[in-house]
């Protein structure tokens, strides 16, 4: 089990909101339906004054459908420029542009970052030659569409061209395996996602659930489904994948690590690689070969190529199906084009191949292919090569030569790599394996749907308690947690039937049910979780094994939301100690014990400490997840806290604001942990004294935590309170105290009475009476809140030396009122 992070909405200084310190944490015109983007780039086509009778607008339409499935259409220049704004960043759009709407729309939308190039059409080439040249991403004008749709099937090639993913390993990460934490997670993933897909099984079935997944999503037309369909089994793989731009869908979906893609068409890449391992047997049937020379022409990213520049002698691989050339001069085309485009660099990569090596299958797919006049060199996907050298070409700048060579079979360095990244993603079977790497990659949703279909199929009691414990993990992370509870309940059933009551994996269920206890803020349940799963644990694991970090980590936590900051930082202390004795010094492991111990400096008021701790934490994280994954989302969070009571705003706002583009992307809108990030945001705007901004963020926080938590819950306390502290602020005193008693109302049944938040609670009601001249009432209240803080906190901290001013303030207003 890994250890659990603690996870409060945490105190802050008085008079303001109590923040919270999260741990893991169409448009109606257009006449193509809007789909679920399946491929990098989208094809539009804008004419406001269509026909959709005339003979030559079907025949363009039919030809742009050659270069693309779908064709975006839009009869309005408002809607073309809404669907490019609203487009996800990272999808690029191609557009073109009938004659007498291009000059107009080129202002509205020529600096939209999501479109790539436009191509007009127009029966007069001269009347635009002059005016087009102001705009840099109009590409071309033609006047015939034959040589419009030649023109953009090189722009769309050239693009595929360019956003193949790559991963790239230093010498120094391959020095020895104990820096697999540090390699990208697109070369991990994609090894493990390749392993499991070719091992595993696919049936008719598969092609029937790819085909109703292209329908559902418009990936690609009618037409072409029916075209597929008819052809899928007289075909080749290598046919198909050429024909119906398969090719963009599949290198999309392993680019982007899309889940829900790469599974669906798990057959066909498993028939794939089939059909080029065969090919490869074929054309290279001897152990004698002589090696050869293909190329690969392509662009890429300023900041990509700076990365690939540290590469000598390292470790590059392609993370999808990759094709080559053997012909020099079409790469060195690709290469050049590319050079052109700002912020990137062309590159003409050279690659030495020995045909004996048998790692990763390749083959000539001229016979193949539907382009037959392409001299093309398929590899199978997640080829990786060992860079030999990096030269400038012709004292152009943005012009390079790399020189790869592919990795053999017995490459030392990289079979050990190989190794360790396979025992990443446990599991008996493939489906098993493939369950556990979709839940370190965050995709939620489909292990859901994987442990759902794996539990419909099996009759074996232990394994429904395997996937029941893991449905509740993954409704855990969801923040479904009275779905998860009743999951982990129903694995621990299960096994505590035919499982000794000692049994490490009763003690990972009860520890899992605890650690839902004490996001549900029920401490007292969570603690005698936790508690039964350490007292197994410590009578048969060594004193230093992992899980009994964890479950120190765990205890420390509901100390933690207790208020019991010694309590908890000793539990904190002999998970670190655990996890620095056995565990690299950047295992992820270690960056929830930096966090935990952070965030009770954080609560003690120890601020320097707290940012130390939970910086070394983001270090960790930061190099071995992907740039979207909610533990990153959390150590911005907490860094934004801490800046946020150092009083440094605009530091905490970036953070924070990082933070929820993270979590907005990963979670469910209503998912508790965006109600944190909405709070935190509130929380700096309310700080800065813009009060319209923090009401708003605050009110929806606390919409999800009514949808999601129950009404007792202390986060729903604080959030309450927060925005009680702005209508305090604002002078709407009577709004200000409802929020005020529905927070102390929650507060007072939940927490012991010497906990931090109830004393906060009183010193905001205390400060507002104070406010409202009440003198009586505001004293009455502030010295409740003393009282509790002097119970918690050490004398020197902060929130004491606050309350006492307060104090005497207002004894000073009675006296002068009096």
């Amino acid at each position: 089990m890994s250890g659990s992070e603690s996870n409060p909405k945490a105190s802050l200084p008085l008079n303001t909101p109590m923040n919270n310190n999260n741990t893991t944490i169409t448009p109606s015109d257009t006449i193509q339906q809007r789909r679920r983007m399946v491929r990098n780039y989208s094809l539009l086509y804008l004419d406001e004054c269509m026909d959709e009778a005339n003979q030559e607008y079907e025949s363009l339409l039919t030809q742009l459908q050659t270069n693309t499935d779908n064709v975006d259409i839009f009869k309005q220049r408002d809607e073309c420029v809404d669907f490019l704004t609203d487009a996800e960043e990272n999808i690029k759009s191609f557009l073109v542009l009938e004659n007498t709407i291009a000059q107009y729309i080129m202002p509205l939308v020529n600096d939209i970052p999501q479109l790539h190039s436009v191509y007009i059409f127009s029966n007069n080439k001269s009347q635009h030659e002059e005016w087009t040249t102001k705009w840099q991403k109009i590409k071309s004008v033609h006047t015939n569409i034959d040589d419009l749709c030649q023109i953009l099937k090189i722009g769309i090639k050239q693009f595929n061209q360019d956003s193949i993913a790559m991963s790239f390993i230093t010498v120094n990460e391959m020095v020895s395996t104990d820096n697999l934490n540090q390699l990208e997670p697109t070369f991990m993933y994609t090894q493990i996602f390749k392993d499991i897909l070719l091992d595993m099984k696919h049936d008719e079935q598969a092609i029937k659930q790819f085909i109703d997944y292209c329908r559902k999503n418009n990936s690609m037309s009618p037409i072409t489904i029916d075209r597929f369909v008819e052809n899928y089994q007289a075909q080749s793989a290598i046919w198909c994948y050429t024909s119906f731009n398969i090719y963009s869908m599949l290198n999309y979906a392993l680019r982007t690590l899309d889940a829900d893609a790469i599974i669906t068409m798990g057959f066909f890449m498993c028939r794939l690689h089939q059909q080029i391992q065969q090919l490869h047997q074929q054309q290279f049937n001897t152990d004698h070969g002589q090696p050869f020379i293909v190329y690969r022409g392509q662009g890429l990213m300023k900041s990509d190529f700076e990365k690939l520049q540290k590469l000598k002698g390292g470790l590059m691989s392609f993370n999808n199906f990759l094709s080559t050339s053997t012909n020099k001069a079409v790469s060195l085309g690709f290469a050049e084009c590319a050079s052109a485009i700002p912020d990137a660099v062309g590159i003409l990569f050279i690659m030495s191949i020995n045909p004996c090596i048998k790692s990763t299958p390749f083959a000539s797919i001229k016979e193949e292919s539907y382009f037959k006049e392409e001299e093309e060199i398929l590899f199978s996907m997640h080829t990786v090569f060992r860079v030999s050298s990096i030269k400038q070409m012709d004292n152009k700048n943005q012009l390079y030569q790399v020189e790869l060579k592919l990795t053999s079979d017995d490459d030392h360095q990289l079979r050990l790599l190989t190794d360790r990244i396979r025992e990443e993603a446990s599991g008996s079977t493939g489906w098993e394996r493939l369950g556990t790497l979709l839940l370190k990659i965050s995709q939620f949703n489909k292990a859901e749907e994987l442990y759902n279909v794996l539990l419909e199929q099996t009759s074996d009691e232990s394994e429904k308690a395997y996937y029941y414990h893991h449905l509740g993990y993954v409704k855990n992370d969801q923040g479904d947690y009275e779905r998860a509870i009743w999951y982990y309940e129903q694995a621990v059933e299960i096994r505590e039937k035919f499982l000794p009551s000692n049994h490490p994996d009763l003690a990972t269920s009860y520890n899992n049910i605890g650690s839902v206890y004490n996001r549900l803020g029920e401490y007292s349940k969570a603690l005698s979780y936790y508690e039964k799963a350490l007292k197994i644990r410590e009578k048969f694991l060594p004193s230093n094994h992992p899980d009994l970090a964890s479950s120190y980590n765990n205890i420390g936590s509901v100390y933690n939301r207790l208020g019991e900051y010694s309590n908890a930082l000793s539990f904190y202390e002999k998970a670190l100690e655990i996890y620095q004795k056995t565990l690299l010094s950047n295992h992820p492991y270690l960056a929830i014990s930096y966090n935990n111990i952070s965030n009770v400096y954080d609560n003690m008021g120890e601020y320097s400490k707290a940012l130390s701790f939970y910086k070394k934490a983001l270090e960790i994280r930061e190099k071995f997840l992907p740039s979207n994954h909610p533990d990153l989302a959390s150590s911005y969070n907490n860094i934004g806290s801490v800046y946020n009571r150092m009083e440094e705003y605009s530091k905490a706002l970036s953070y924070y604001e990082k933070t929820l583009e993270i979590l907005g992307k990963a979670l469910p809108s209503n998912h508790p942990y965006l109600a944190i990030s909405y709070n935190n945001i509130g929380l700096v705007y309310n700080n800065m004294g813009e009060y319209s901004k923090a009401l708003s963020y605050y009110e929806k926080d606390v919409e999800i935590c009514q949808k999601t938590l129950p009404s007792n819950r202390p986060s729903l306390a604080i959030s309450y309170n927060n925005i009680g502290l702005v209508y305090n602020k604002m002078g709407e005193y009577s709004k200000a105290l409802s929020y005020y008693e529905k927070a102390l109302e929650i507060l007072e049944k939940t927490l012991p009475s010497s906990h931090p938040h109830l004393a906060k609670a009183y010193n905001n009601i205390g400060w507002m009476y104070r406010d409202m001249k009440d003198y009586s009432k505001a004293l009455s209240y502030l010295e409740r809140a003393m009282d509790v803080f002097q119970r918690v906190l050490p004398p020197t901290h902060s929130s004491i030396k606050t309350v006492k001013n307060s104090i005497e303030v207002v004894k000073e207003e009675m006296t002068e009122n009096s």
